[in-house]
């Protein structure tokens, strides 16, 4: 269980029931128990949003340096080796975002929207064609993985398999509180694959990324390949998943909220509205992990230095105190203050391409299709304490 109904709070971020509908454990948790202890899991958690946001602004007080993760096998001095630049600190951190920072500027990312628009449509009319599909399998997650394998040159028929090797390793299994065996074997094909290209690129470049990534060079500081390489299974594994999710979530609960699905179908204008609310109302990144670098005093509680601090990205967004009728999926609203995508230093390098991916895919369906509808039923969650959306998402489309 995730929490009790009546007595205190008992908070699982493993418990299956919890990924399946966190928003009420959310609530209670900023009614009841805003600065909240597990002693059974070793944390502190932040359900309020101006906790949460607070601690991701001061970066004095609260360090990244073990990693956004809880589970053990990702938690530790070692986490950068798989997480790159999201489990360090000011300098490391300064270092690493300036010199990969320059495959990321909003030029660059513009200049990838012709492409990101053939992908989907790659994907998308045969789909739509069908009349049935899933709309997860067979397009949300397939664009975002095609978008960053050809941005880091990751061959065509290759990415499938990096794909199911992805989703295992942020899968979680009911009752183990770390990362499953296959998913940790998976890390390590990962790991392994990115070692090869990264040689195969050091002995000839070619027009990607990872050979940018090669020279990219400030005042004579340069990447190491064990950098280039945390950072291309970060790619993979962050910037796939959550914006599969992202587009998962946007149609599901535009299809739950036919008043609020209507607004971009007769507007299209609208579909960065769509894209926002999305990402405040039940955003892919749900929590990360912070460690505190100094004793701090959060709503009268005081936490000593080195305890470890779930930042509740999920709670934060459904606070009413910043969102008015905040469980209401609302296109309508003003979403500025959302924290789906981090604040401060850490704010997320790769928020431009996820909006940008998710407005061009919503874009081109609602050009291609009149109406669509969800089979429920047949729906199925991902299992995974940071990550949240769909593995399966049945869908019927009638074309225009």
């Amino acid at each position: 269980m995730s929490l009790t109904v009546d007595g205190p709070m008992l908070f699982s971020p493993y418990a299956y029931e919890f990924h399946e509908d966190p928003y009420p454990t959310y609530a209670k948790l900023r009614r009841e128990a805003p600065v909240y202890r597990s002693d059974e899991f070793d944390f502190w958690a932040f359900a309020r949003h101006e906790d949460v946001l607070g601690a991701f602004r001061n970066v004095d007080a609260y360090s990244n340096a073990n990693g956004v993760s809880l589970d053990p096998s990702a938690y530790g001095p070692d986490a950068h080796k798989v997480m790159s630049f999201l489990a360090m600190d000011p300098p490391r951190h300064t270092r690493m975002r300036s010199l990969i920072g320059k495959g990321f500027t909003s030029r660059k990312v513009a200049e990838l929207e012709s492409r990101i628009r053939e992908i989907t449509l790659e994907h998308l009319e045969p789909a739509v064609e069908c009349g049935s599909f899933d709309f997860i399998t067979d397009f949300a997650g397939k664009l975002p993985m095609d978008v960053i394998s050809e941005l880091i040159g990751v061959p065509k028929p290759d990415r499938a398999e990096l794909r199911r090797l992805a989703d295992l390793v942020v899968h979680r299994e009911e009752g183990l509180f770390d990362v499953p065996r296959a998913g940790q074997e998976a890390a390590l094909e990962l790991v392994g694959y990115y070692e090869d290209m990264v040689k195969q690129r050091r002995a000839r470049r070619s027009d990607d990324l990872t050979s940018e990534l090669l020279d990219a060079e400030i005042d004579g500081d340069k990447l190491t390949d064990e950098e280039i390489i945390a950072f291309l299974f970060l790619m993979v594994v962050a910037g796939n998943e959550t914006t599969t999710k992202l587009l998962g979530n946007a149609v599901y609960w535009a299809w739950r909220n036919p008043g609020e699905l209507a607004k971009p179908f007769a507007n299209p204008a609208r579909i960065p509205d769509w894209v926002e609310e999305t990402l405040r109302f039940d955003g892919s990144s749900q929590m990360v992990v912070r460690v505190t670098r100094t004793p701090v005093d959060v709503g009268g509680t005081t936490i000593s230095e080195g305890e470890r601090i779930l930042l509740l990205i999920g709670s934060a967004n459904r606070d009413e105190e910043v969102f008015p009728h905040a469980d209401t999926y609302d296109l309508d609203r003003d979403t500025t203050k959302m924290a789906s995508f981090g604040n401060g230093r850490h704010f997320c390098m790769g928020a431009l391409l996820a909006r940008l991916e998710g407005r061009v895919a919503l874009e081109e369906l609602v050009r291609l299709v009149a109406t669509y509808d969800i089979e429920e039923a047949g729906a199925t969650r991902v299992h995974s304490i940071n990550v949240r959306g769909f593995a399966t998402l049945p869908t019927t489309v009638a074309a225009r």
